[in-house]
């Protein structure tokens, strides 16, 4: 009987796992991801930057995973060549959001 339960436990928690992995992108800060490729690049930059052209940093948080690796001029926002750099580094987010 407790093998029974032990192992009906251990199946949850190995299915738990399983479903987290498939889950939405949670990258934490400077943990990069997988490399974006071209087109995958652009549909995030279309979906980052609806006015203007230059990301910032109050609304990158969703798509960056460290701001200050991709904002490489410092200057607080982040251009659509340091994007695609980005992109190239594993430093963006892709979600089908």
């Amino acid at each position: 009987m407790k093998l029974v339960m032990l192992t009906s436990a251990l199946l949850l928690v190995g299915t738990g796992t399983a479903l987290a992995q498939t889950s939405a992108n949670t990258m934490s800060a400077g943990r990069p991801s997988a490399i974006l490729n071209e087109q995958q690049c652009q549909d995030v930059w279309s979906r980052a930057v609806t006015e203007g052209d230059v990301l910032e940093e109050a609304g990158a948080g969703p798509f960056i995973v460290n701001f200050a690796q991709v904002d490489t001029d410092g200057n607080g926002s982040i251009s659509n060549d340091e994007f695609k750099a980005a992109c190239g580094k594993g430093l963006v987010k892709f979600t089908d959001r």
